[in-house]
Formats: C-alpha cells, sequence, structure tokens
C-alpha cells in the first residue's frame, strides 16, 4: 500500500474540509425568512489510482439521487456531496475519514466502498456517530458481533457471496482448485471462505498469497504473476478463483495465457467492472473468466429515466457500472432518515447520531429491492438470488446465472 497521502488525495480532503459555507442548521436570510439549511452527504471510495472506475461507479449513483432529491424542491433542507477519494486504500482511507467527520455540514456518508479502507476508517466514524453506508464492503467482520452499528451495507456479506462461489466452482465440476489472494482483507477474507466450502465439497484445494501490485495501489512487482502462472500449470489446476480487484487479476489473466493454462477462472465482485477486459494484455485472456457479485436484495441496474440520467451524468452506462445502483439507494435511505431527523437538537454529533438510528428503522424499496438492517448493520433476508454470476464473453461481461 502506499504510505503517503498523494497531492491529489490531498487537495480533495482540503477542498471537503473548506465545504462548510452553509450552516448545518436554520439560519435566517437577509429578509428576514428562515432559508433552508443545507446538508452533506459525504462519498468516500477510490476516485484515483487503479481501483478508481469502482468508486466512479457510485459516486454518480451518489450525486444522482442528491440532484433527483433536490430537484423535487419539497425538502425542507438542500443536499451536496462531499467526495472523499481514498484510493481504496487502507493507508489513505484514515485521512479521509477524519476530513470528512470535520465537514460540520456532513451528517453520513455513503461508503467506504472496500472492506480494508472501512475498517480503517470506521475506527473514526464510530467514535463521531456518523452513519456510513457501503455500497460494496463485503468482509463480515465489518458486521460480526457489531450491535447499534453505525455502518450499514447494501449487499451481503463475503459468508454468503463465498459459498456461493464454491458452489458454483463445485456444479462446474472443477475438483482441482488453487484458490489465490491478493493480501488484503477483502481478497483474503473472500478467498478463505471459499476455501473452507470448497473443502467442505470434497475439492483439492491449495493457496497461494500474491500481494497487490503498484498497478492496485500496492507495493509488490508485477513480475510475481509470471512464475505463479508457470507454477499454476505446472500443478495442472482444473480451475483458479481470485480474491481480489479486477487491476491485478488482469496482469495475472495475462500471464496465465503466456505460460498456457487452460483451465477455468473465477473472481469476486472485486473484479466485476469492464476495465478488467481493457487491462488484460492480450484482452482475449479475459474471455471465459466467471464473476460473482452480490446484488444487494433483488439486484438490479438503474434502468429507464434513471439510466438516461446517470449516462448523462457520468458518461458510463448504467448497465455496467457496478454498484451504482447500490450507492444510489445507499443515498436515498440516509436522505430518508434525514427527512425525519433534520430538525435534531443538541449540535451536529446529536443530528448525527440521530441519524444512525434511524436508519436502523429503514424499510426501503429501492432500486435494489426491499432493503432492511440487521441490528448489526447487515441486510435482513435469506440472500437466496442475491448472488450473481458472470462471464466474459467476447470481451463483455454477461450474466450467466445468479444464486
Amino acid at each position: 500500500m502506499k504510505l503517503r497521502l498523494n497531492k491529489t488525495v490531498a487537495a480533495v480532503a482540503t477542498s471537503a474540509l473548506l465545504l462548510v459555507g452553509v450552516p448545518a442548521f436554520s439560519a435566517a436570510s437577509a429578509s428576514g425568512a428562515a432559508a433552508k439549511p443545507t446538508f452533506v452527504i459525504g462519498y468516500q471510495g477510490p476516485l484515483t489510482g487503479g481501483n478508481a472506475q469502482l468508486g466512479l461507479n457510485m459516486v454518480y449513483g451518489v450525486q444522482l439521487a442528491v440532484n433527483n432529491a433536490n430537484k423535487l424542491n419539497t425538502l425542507p433542507f438542500k443536499l451536496k456531496v462531499a467526495k472523499y477519494d481514498d484510493q481504496g486504500s487502507g493507508t489513505i482511507a484514515p485521512a479521509q475519514a477524519q476530513a470528512a467527520i470535520a465537514n460540520k455540514n456532513l451528517v453520513a456518508v455513503v461508503g467506504p466502498a472496500f472492506s480494508t479502507a472501512t475498517r480503517n476508517s470506521e475506527v473514526y466514524y464510530s467514535v463521531a456517530s456518523v452513519a456510513t453506508v457501503s455500497p460494496s464492503a463485503t468482509n463480515p467482520l465489518l458486521t460480526l458481533n457489531k450491535p447499534d452499528n453505525n455502518f450499514f451495507r447494501m449487499v451481503f456479506g463475503d459468508d454468503v457471496q463465498g459459498a456461493a462461489d464454491a458452489k458454483f466452482l463445485k456444479d462446474k465440476g472443477l475438483t482441482k482448485l488453487q484458490i489465490v489472494d491478493d493480501g488484503s482483507f477483502y481478497g483474503s477474507g473472500l478467498a478463505a471462505v471459499v476455501e473452507k466450502y470448497s473443502r467442505a465439497s470434497g475439492a483439492t484445494v491449495d493457496t497461494n498469497t500474491l500481494p497487490a501490485t503498484s498497478n492496485c495501489g500496492g507495493t509488490a512487482s508485477t513480475t510475481q504473476y509470471a512464475g505463479a502462472a508457470s507454477a499454476a500449470v505446472a500443478a495442472n489446476y482444473t480451475g483458479i478463483f481470485y480474491g481480489g480487484y479486477y487491476c491485478d487479476l488482469g496482469l495475472f489473466l495475462g500471464a496465465l495465457a503466456s505460460a498456457g493454462y487452460h483451465g477455468a477462472v473465477m473472481s469476486g465482485d472485486g473484479s466485476e467492472d469492464p476495465a478488467l477486459i481493457t487491462g488484460t494484455t492480450p484482452a482475449s485472456a479475459a474471455n471465459g473468466v466467471y464473476i460473482s457479485a452480490g446484488g444487494g436484495g433483488a439486484g438490479g441496474n438503474l434502468s429507464g429515466k434513471l439510466a438516461t440520467q446517470y449516462k448523462a451524468l457520468s458518461g458510463f452506462a448504467a448497465s455496467t457500472a457496478l454498484y451504482a445502483s447500490q450507492a444510489y439507494d445507499a443515498t436515498n435511505i440516509i436522505i430518508e432518515a434525514l427527512k425525519k431527523t433534520w430538525k435534531t437538537r443538541g449540535g451536529l454529533h446529536s443530528l448525527r447520531l440521530a441519524t444512525v438510528l434511524q436508519i436502523h428503522k429503514t424499510n426501503w424499496k429501492g432500486i435494489t429491492g426491499k432493503v432492511r438492517f440487521n441490528n448489526d448493520g447487515s441486510l435482513v433476508g435469506s440472500s437466496k438470488g442475491a448472488i450473481n454470476f458472470f462471464q466474459v464473453v467476447s470481451g463483455a461481461i454477461t450474466q450467466v446465472g445468479h444464486s
């Protein structure tokens, strides 16, 4: 991981700290009429660096929800978005969390996006009673044994996804597996669950850790994949599962193709992005790769008018913007809670805490389906149908089923 705050991130943090021009509570206008207060909803995730596309998918979902809420002109307050770029890094994330907390208009945060960044940020958000509603952070430990959690997630955790992935591999008849992770809190956590359930199903399993490269925000060399690929071919694995992100999986796929590997490859939601294909050399080496992603509730993408608005705002097609719909719903859940808490007396901390408590009462029907949270911030429900499966076919990520 990078150990210093780069200029881009420092600038984002500085601008976020300055976004306090309108008081969080009602103020009088020059004419004596009460002015609407302005509240800030933050987004924390990767907006630059190797994982930027996942973060950009989400932040435009946040902005779309805020834009549409403001356009209605029926709210008793105005909304703004503040962006906190942690590059998906657990090292950078704490500074961004502290910048968000210091914003005197900020009520809640959509994010953090990545599990490691979330774990390292929650040290600060939990003390400040800031609600964090993540579209995508899936490590089970973020919610396990966390009563009255200030952290909520819009997708089921890796305990659910990893079990579904292991079953998917078994159903494909893949019984000699290598399970690889990138050493991250997210990647190693997901890989461990896949390993557990694959062994239980009778598969022969070897494991390997290939730390994130500088291409993906880490410090390892990209040359590690050449040796790992040759070893995988020599071991004659029928399937490889990769727990990590698309920016490094693309490098691994290129190395596997060069080494002559002909088995199956599967990865989780960290790889479900078109940038996987553009980041693989040759791009054809990504063909055939299976990918799983938690849909949350009924899943689903922004569609119709919302898809048109999203494309106009972001330049991305909503159908390929992983977690945009979860970010959109997360933002609307925060707005709905704020409708009930915005008059809270006692200062900013009281308002933030009241909003956390109100989100715990959420019963929201959104793009991703019906959303309610357990006391620990995890999703209520059986998780049936919540994991979607994809395959790269002719250079495009195509859905092929769900759990």
